[in-house]
């Protein structure tokens, strides 16, 4: 047996603590920093594997940094283990059914892609142990990738200081080393107070805040048309002013998201809509104040980690799916509407242009994506992860791992439904195994990890991470 296929081995071996880790953590499923009971699992794996587990790191109760070995290389591997509100859903059915109504739900797969990377570690651990070999191994348990962006507060803080590189992953729909992008992004409240009054009795006397959000809002849309085509512009309303029409609203709060590919792109149109939030409020004379909630960096793959986890994916294999569980996405698949199932084949058509017309069609149509996608890299952009502040501060590569139903979307119930299923489990597997079996690259081929600095340096030549999170912001 050679090396590789021992780590697979190792993992194997070891994979029902890691299934039942990841199922408990589907079965208490927490928001952005208040993931107290999700982080648990983690913690008792990686104890009793042998890890030492530092605590609170980042200014974030549940966020750690678990360490075994010494000397260099010093490889960090990042998971995650927060869920989405509003996404509970019941395991294994077709159909949407909360759990608990309005409750939590593992809708991204974070309860999988922790345990991934918990996973990765233990077995490179193992291994290294086994074969005396010297290097250092990270793992870091990272809250709020949905919207709250622990990494980014952990380097702002730096708990990533002194990697040599890092790895991590995410649950997809489809296969593929990550070649792409992503969008920085910045993220503010806007307060407006005015003042209340009667509004039939003495509308004059009164100063609409949510006249101000209001208009703010439409003072966005215009700008959305001076903006790059790769900005995106989202917002809610947190508070709209109260339930009375008859009384002038004097409070209203909105929650804005700016993205853009780079955070200079970012910086400077959050800056142009300030200047609109100042607009409306000197509009309707009341007062607007901001509140910064969280930031992250745009991800910046490094060329050969990345090419050395497409490699791997190709000795892991594709997940061993029988047709019993191919059948059980089906539940999954049946709700996609035309549209998306479109989708599908069109990204199928693209990433497989060398295969006859029949064959693309069955890819498309079955319950998973059957085939990895080729490794392509990409400066094209879309959503945002708080890895990219991680791919600022040394050498990063990760990848999609295809375990959820073919088509279905991130941030969805199907995700939620799929995550206990034992589809879920040989994702879990097959990623902890990519990531191990990269990470003992970096330890035995000196090569790859000059070739990824170098790659490093010249891609941030001239340019620096610079904390864009204020030292008062924490995380909340």
């Amino acid at each position: 047996m050679d090396d590789k296929q021992r780590i697979i081995q190792i993992i194997e071996d070891k994979k029902q603590e890691f299934i039942d880790a990841a199922d408990r953590i589907w079965e208490t499923p927490e928001t952005r920093f208040a993931v107290k009971e999700s982080v648990k699992p983690h913690y008792e794996v990686l104890e009793k594997e042998g890890f030492s587990i530092e605590k609170g790191v980042g200014h974030m109760d549940y966020a750690y940094v678990a360490s075994w070995g010494s000397g260099h290389p010093v490889i960090g591997i990042t998971g995650e283990y927060d869920a989405l509100g509003g996404l509970s859903q019941v395991a294994d059915l077709g159909e949407h059914k909360p759990l608990v109504e309005g409750g939590n739900g593992q809708g991204c797969g974070h309860n999988i892609l922790g345990m991934g990377a918990v996973a990765a570690g233990v077995g490179i651990k193992t291994f290294m142990e086994e074969k005396g070999l010297k290097g250092t191994i990270k793992v870091f348990g990272c809250p709020a990738e949905e919207s709250g962006y622990g990494k980014a507060f952990m380097a702002r803080d730096g708990v990533f200081d002194g990697l040599d590189m890092a790895l991590s992953w995410h649950p997809m729909d489809m296969t593929s080393a990550w070649g792409s992008s992503s969008l920085a992004v910045l993220q503010a409240y806007f307060d407006f107070t005015g003042v209340p009054a009667h509004a039939a009795a003495a509308p004059e006397l009164g100063r609409s805040a949510l006249d101000a959000a209001e208009l703010m809002n439409v003072g966005v849309q215009f700008l959305r048309e001076h903006m790059i085509d790769d900005a995106r512009i989202h917002y809610a309303f947190i508070d709209s002013g109260g339930e009375s029409a008859n009384v002038v609203q004097s409070h209203a709060r909105l929650y804005y998201f700016v993205r853009a590919p780079k955070m200079q792109q970012t910086q400077d149109l959050l800056r142009r809509v300030e200047k609109i939030a100042k607009g409306a409020a000197m509009m309707t004379e009341t007062e607007v104040k901001e509140e910064f909630d969280a930031a992250c960096y745009n991800f910046v793959p490094n060329h050969p980690l990345t090419e050395a986890i497409d490699r791997n994916l190709d000795i892991v294999g594709p997940l061993p799916l029988t047709d019993e569980e191919l059948e059980y996405e089906r539940r999954y698949t049946d709700t996609i509407p035309e549209a998306g199932k479109q989708r599908v084949l069109a990204r199928t058509q693209e990433a497989f242009p060398e295969l006859p017309a029949d064959e693309i069609r069955k890819l498309a149509e079955s319950t998973m994506a059957l085939k990895k996608y080729p490794l392509v890299f990409s400066e094209k952009a879309v959503g945002s992860t708080d890895v990219g502040d991680v791919s600022w501060q040394t050498p990063t590569a990760q990848f999609n791992g295809g375990f959820e139903p073919q088509g279905t979307s991130p941030h969805s119930w199907q995700w939620a439904a799929n995550g206990k299923s034992s589809v879920a489990h040989k994702g879990l597997l097959s990623a902890g195994e990519t990531l191990a079996l990269t990470a003992y690259d970096a330890l035995t081929d000196p090569d790859l990890l000059k070739q990824a600095h170098e790659d490093f340096d010249k891609t941030f030549e001239g340019e620096e991470y610079k904390v864009v999170i204020p030292d008062d912001v924490m995380p909340h």
